[in-house]
């Protein structure tokens, strides 16, 4: 006998994919700022034009115009006052395709939303936060301007700070698209068991960990922390280096001072490595389906590799290759983080 899928399946199923492949677009954007960020590049466009800005330089006319913009910028005159045409162009195509991906990620998720929208394949509360996750998108590219204009006017970095927030939200970008897929592909049909619940909210304080993490890895990339005391355990001899509260007033510390930012993302790496296996050797412990166990094993795997591929980064001192590597891991770790949450808030029975 041939199984029939329910008529309503198959639109869930494609809204899902859909939002599938625009996460996995999020994940190349996140992987692209970061050699965006690591080869210096993303101040080699000095203009945020939505529309014009489409179209890269088409001519040598054009090219020159626009390293002269970049000419007037305290990076080139402090960092790279001797850089030719074509070593601006190598920075020029890392930022421009990160732009440029994101304007098709903001096209692949609009335009199919308003064909579902138009087939009444969505209803009105699902529309509702779909449009709210293509604001957020809206939101995230003003923010990746505002982040860059901090680095065009005295000092030739992007803010820290506006770093973060710029990561950040796409974190919760990324994380708002992977939970409406996996509310698509298994809706809640019943109550979990209390041990269920209990263990849904410590997996949902997990996830908001790595988040922080995040976040603090951001600091510590917009201060270039991980180019100092890149030795492993110790911060230069030292277990808690001694210049961590340096800096006036107190609180400055944990923004700027790059010991500190450092040492609070090694502590945060320390908790994780302590949290998560104890996690999940009692999760596992429990009734879970399959695919529950499945994203513990893969959050304990993929949270030994990330530690180890941030130890090795470290050590070497932040070379392209592995600092990219270490922020898509990042988000590898907070994938099966939100997965393992969603498995358990999900009353039914998922076969892996």
């Amino acid at each position: 006998m041939t199984a029939t899928m329910n008529p309503e399946t198959a639109p869930r199923r494609q809204i899902a994919a859909w939002l599938l492949l625009c996460c996995a677009m999020v994940f190349a954007m996140v992987v692209v700022g970061g050699v965006t960020r690591l080869t210096h590049s993303g101040l080699s466009m000095v203009e945020w034009q939505p529309i014009v800005g489409t179209l890269p330089p088409l001519n040598d006319t054009e090219w020159e115009q626009t390293f002269d913009k970049y000419k007037q910028t305290p990076e080139y005159k402090v960092v790279n006052n001797t850089m030719t045409l074509d070593g601006f162009k190598g920075i020029f195509w890392w930022e421009y395709f990160h732009r440029l991906l994101g304007r098709t990620i903001g096209l692949v998720f609009f335009i199919p939303l308003l064909w579902f929208i138009a087939r009444k394949q969505v209803d009105r509360a699902l529309a509702w936060r779909l449009v709210g996750i293509f604001v957020l998108g809206g939101l995230q590219g003003a923010m990746g301007w505002y982040m860059v204009k901090s680095g065009l006017i005295d000092n030739p970095r992007v803010s820290q700070l506006r770093l973060a927030a710029h990561l950040g939200l796409a974190f919760l970008i990324f994380a708002a698209m992977l939970w409406q897929a996996l509310d698509l592909l298994w809706p809640r049909l019943a109550q979990p068991a209390a041990a269920l619940q209990s263990a849904a909210r410590k997996a949902s304080a997990l996830t908001i960990l790595i988040f922080i993490m995040v976040l603090s890895g951001a600091l510590v990339a917009g201060t270039r922390a991980g180019r100092v005391y890149n030795t492993f355990p110790k911060m230069n001899e030292h277990w808690i280096p001694p210049e961590i509260f340096e800096l006036d007033p107190w609180y400055a510390n944990f923004f700027n001072n790059l010991a500190t930012v450092q040492f609070d993302h090694r502590l945060l790496a320390w908790l994780l490595a302590v949290v998560v296996p104890l996690y999940c050797w009692r999760t596992q412990r429990l009734p879970i389906s399959n695919a529950t166990r499945m994203g513990l094993n893969m959050l304990l795997t993929i949270l030994v590799l990330q530690i180890t591929l941030g130890i090795t980064t470290l050590l070497a001192a932040v070379p392209v290759a592995l600092g990219t590597a270490h922020q898509g891991g990042a988000l590898l770790l907070f994938t099966a983080a939100l997965a393992v949450t969603h498995f358990l808030r999900t009353a039914q029975k998922i076969e892996a």
